[in-house]
């Protein structure tokens, strides 16, 4: 194996199914079905969320740039890649699922003075009831 594919990698070695995939990047999502036989769908933003097959766990990575210290801290301000949490948000609302698993930058958390960690926190846990 080479490449991404580290949350479905994990996950099958705990004998759980990846059943669905996104990957915007053309070259990503083709290293991705050649290491797990499933072809990723493209844009997470033009995909309809009751097409996505039922599921229990959600493993889910944003882009980092915009809330890192190498990029240039757009935050939720990149329009691109800054608001791809909130398609997160809309698959976990619309799904429910028991259990769910988010990668991103360590910094995420100071990012904004915290402004966008709370934000964060706070659409998964006040609005959609996790704990």
């Amino acid at each position: 194996m080479r490449g991404l594919g580290g949350f479905h990698l994990a996950m099958e070695e705990l004998g759980h199914e990846c059943v669905y995939a996104c990957e915007i990047n053309d070259a990503l999502a083709k290293l991705y079905e050649e290491n797990y036989g499933i072809k990723p769908e493209k844009d997470i933003r033009k995909i309809k969320v009751e097409n996505i097959p039922k599921f229990d766990i959600l493993c889910a990575g944003f882009p980092c740039q915009p809330f890192s210290k190498a990029g240039k801290q757009k935050g939720m301000t990149d329009e691109v890649r800054g608001t791809l949490f909130d398609e997160i948000v809309k698959i976990i609302a619309y799904h429910r699922p028991r259990y769910f698993i988010l990668e991103n930058v360590p910094f995420i958390r100071q990012h904004d003075n915290e402004i966008t960690w709370n934000y964060m926190v706070d659409k998964l846990e006040k609005e959609l009831g996790y704990p």
